[in-house]
Formats: C-alpha cells, structure tokens, sequence
C-alpha cells in the first residue's frame, strides 16, 4: 500500500523532527540517556519487531485472515518488556524512555492518518455508526474513524506534555515515559470497543488485555520511579 508507506516515511521523520526539537531545547533530564548504548537499542528493535509482528499476526488470525500483520500496541509492549529486562541485565534502574516520548506521540498520531488512508485493507478502522462523521471506506457502510480517534487522543497527550516539559514540571520530566504508556493504554482500551476485532476474553479482544498490561506496567513503574527519587 503506497499510501500507507508514505505516511508511514512521514510518521517517522515527524518522530525524527520531534526528538530533534526536543533534545535542542534541553527539556529532559540528561542524567541516564540510552544513546550511546547500542545493546538498548538492539534489545528495544527485537522487542518491538517481535510484538509488533506477534499481536498483530494473532488478532488477524483470530478474525479469520490467515496473513501476517503488525500493530502498534503489539510494538510498544513488546519494546517495553525487552528493554526492561535488557535494563535488569545491566542493573540500570529508573525510566530511560523520556526522549522517546514526545516522537512516539506524534510518530502515532501521524502514522494512524495512513491506517485512514488505506481503508479496508489495513483493519484499523471502527464498527458501523449512525454518527454523521462516519466514513465509508468502499464497501457502502459509515464506520467509526476509530484511526482518527487515536490520532487526535495522541495529539492532546502531545500537548499537555510539551507544555509540562516547557514549564519544567518535575512530574512530567521525571514520569514522562509511564504517563505515555498509561495514556496509550487508556484511549487505545476505549477505541478498541469500535473495532470488529473479535473477542477473547469476555468482551475483550487482544489489545483490551495488552493495554490492560501497559496500565498497570505504568502505574507500577510511576510508583517505583517515585520511591527511587525518594530514596536518592
């Protein structure tokens, strides 16, 4: 899918952008940094690959479509398990995901617009609706924009950050990361309920239960990193 391709390009120099402006302005804490670290990027790519091909492939083939597929969901719980236990390996403690926050959120929300784009064929899009914002993707029926709805919910998170880091607010500088993960996982728990993917646990489908995961991996590591500052 071209359209899906370039927008995906584009997701990933707007990240690339996005952590450029960041870094220029010196809003994050410099004192743990994973850049110069290539084993932590080794670990983060397999993680992430490996989620992203895993959950993605498994919810297609829960629906019936024996081929594979990626998610994003898939990804960054795959990134985050492989990196923290990369960091227990090293005895590295406290969060090292800060300057991927604000590239994640945008690269997201930029990156669901090509999901929009290429319609039916990427099964991203929401169940029918009676709404007047529905959208016909080809195949007659008006369908909830549940890829527009992410968009926007990772934008507003975008926001709200960037103000924090630009007011220097501590909470925000220091917890960045698990607020991500938390937001992800809380707007992404609400859009999967308009999806047609199919269930499987109760009402659930497989990225109910991952955001479920990330939830509770941020409310855990919020606290963790709260009592290691406390303690510092």
């Amino acid at each position: 899918m071209i359209v899906h391709f370039i927008f995906d390009m584009t997701a990933w120099l707007s990240a690339w952008l996005m952590a450029r402006f960041v870094t220029a302005r010196g809003w994050l804490p410099s004192a743990r940094t994973p850049f110069r670290d290539p084993g932590y990027f080794i670990a983060l790519g397999i993680g992430a690959i490996a989620g992203a091909l895993t959950f993605g492939s498994l919810n297609m083939t829960l629906a019936g479509m024996l081929q594979i597929g990626h998610s994003i969901a898939g990804a960054v719980a795959g990134g985050i398990v492989a990196v923290e236990l990369y960091k227990l390996a090293a005895g590295i403690r406290g969060s090292t995901g800060g300057q991927f926050v604000a590239p994640l959120a945008l690269g997201i929300a930029v990156g669901r617009f090509g999901c929009f784009f290429a319609g039916l064929p990427d099964f991203t899009y929401g169940v029918p609706t009676s709404l007047p914002w529905g959208v016909d993707f080809g195949d007659g029926i008006a369908r909830h924009p549940a890829q527009l709805y992410e968009s926007a919910a990772m934008l507003i998170f975008l926001g709200f950050y960037l103000k924090g880091l630009s007011t220097q607010n501590e909470f925000v500088r220091r917890q960045g990361f698990y607020l991500f993960t938390g937001w992800y996982a809380v707007q992404r728990f609400v859009w999967e309920f308009l999806k047609p993917y199919p269930p499987v646990f109760g009402p659930l489908n497989v990225f109910h239960l991952i955001c479920i995961a990330l939830l509770a991996y941020s409310l855990f590591m919020m606290r963790q990193n709260h009592e290691l500052r406390a303690a510092v």
